[in-house]
């Protein structure tokens, strides 16, 4: 063959045309999926921050000393303005067992509450009604809550302050399935997430 029939052949370009496009193709569709799980997981985290913060307006305080707080003092007296204080609680451990509020007493109990669905449970369980069970990666260390007092009930009150909760879900990590295997996206951190609510009774037991 010469060299000009050579130049003009376009035997096997299809062969060539599919071997490139067909790589390229299976990455977007599988890259595709890999998003569009993501996509849901933080859908379901972010429901599962709406849930936490609910529970937490309805459960034990996290921060223990505000289920006895009255606010009265020597210089704040029944019926006046609930003193200012803010709690923020959260653990650096996955079953909540240990952690801290600042200012105040932090109960394990009522963060496993919160998280799991039941008080002293370490884990996500097929029992109760926890921030896990819409998105089971959720762990105590993934979760601050922080009490606030804006300005609701008073010094004295019988049912205690009303503070604003603030839940917050971080640190939380996706893992890329098709991605890794195709361009090596091993993980990300998803965004941080946060739901703000008023408190209601702060206990577990009220009817």
């Amino acid at each position: 063959m010469s060299r000009q029939n050579l130049a003009r052949n376009q035997d096997g370009s299809v062969a060539v045309e599919v071997a490139v496009l067909i790589p390229i193709i299976f990455t977007f569709v599988l890259g595709s999926i890999d998003f569009l799980i993501l996509l849901f997981d933080w859908n379901m985290a972010n429901k599962a921050v709406q849930l936490g913060a609910r529970l937490a307006a309805i459960s034990d305080p996290v921060s223990s000393d505000l289920a006895t707080m009255t606010g009265l003092s020597a210089t704040v007296l029944p019926g006046q303005p609930m003193p200012a204080f803010t709690r923020a609680c959260s653990t650096r451990t996955s079953t909540g067992a240990i952690g801290s509020c600042t200012g105040g007493t932090y109960s394990p109990d009522a963060m496993q509450r919160i998280v799991f669905g039941r008080a002293g449970a370490t884990a996500c369980s097929d029992t109760g009604r926890g921030m896990c069970h819409l998105y089971s990666a959720i762990t105590p260390a993934n979760v601050t809550i922080t009490y606030t007092q804006t300005g609701l009930g008073y010094a004295g009150r019988p049912g205690g302050p009303i503070p604003t909760i603030t839940v917050s879900l971080q640190n939380l990590r996706f893992h890329f399935f098709f991605l890794d295997a195709l361009l090596g996206f091993a993980e990300m951190t998803m965004p941080a997430m946060t739901t703000t609510t008023t408190g209601e009774h702060l206990s577990s037991r009220a009817p």
